[in-house]
């Protein structure tokens, strides 16, 4: 089973994905660590209080080899951290869109095989870009729109999409 739970931010999406996991689950954290962001050290950890003690961490932003090396179910939080991980590599936000393209179409194309391919449970959470206007900078321009066609893409190979709005869960696809 693949679930893609996608949302606002703090609309609860990843309390939820947490609640759909048990014993053996692995925490795929995508987020590089931000030692001089102190906002967002404190987020990390809200969410290492939150889930079990006992479920493994794997913190990477080599999303698709995590995947593969699972021997059980895995939880992803999240898609938008892997991608802005991503874009930063490819020095996307100050280089021309031909410049990385390619790059970015293999990575995203690699991660959304072993999506589909792997043979464990998987949840993976993703912020909900499309519902606001296009953006004024390009930064996040580029992340809107790169964001949007990654959770197209795994939308796409997933039994199930969970849309999250005020903690409350709406089913999009469930083909379980």
């Amino acid at each position: 089973m693949r679930t893609l739970i996608t949302g606002g931010i703090r609309s609860g999406k990843s309390a939820i994905a947490e609640t759909l996991m048990g014993e053996g689950t692995t925490y795929v954290a995508t987020s590089p660590s931000r030692p001089e962001d102190t906002d967002w050290a404190a987020r990390i950890q809200e969410h290492r209080r939150r889930r079990p003690a006992s479920w493994p961490t794997v913190e990477t932003t080599d999303l698709p080899s995590a995947l593969t090396a699972l021997n059980g179910p895995a939880l992803v939080d999240s898609l938008g951290a892997w991608l802005v991980a991503l874009l930063d590599r490819l020095d996307a936000w100050d280089q021309p869109v031909t410049q990385w393209r390619g790059r970015l179409d293999d990575e995203v194309s690699a991660l959304i095989f072993t999506w589909s391919t792997c043979s464990h449970d998987l949840v993976a959470v993703t912020d909900e870009v499309g519902f606001g206007g296009i953006a004024e900078h390009r930064s996040a321009r580029i992340y809107a729109d790169e964001l949007g066609r990654l959770n197209q893409a795994i939308a796409g190979v997933s039994d199930r999409v969970w849309l999250v709005v005020a903690g409350q869960v709406l089913v999009v696809k469930d083909s379980s």
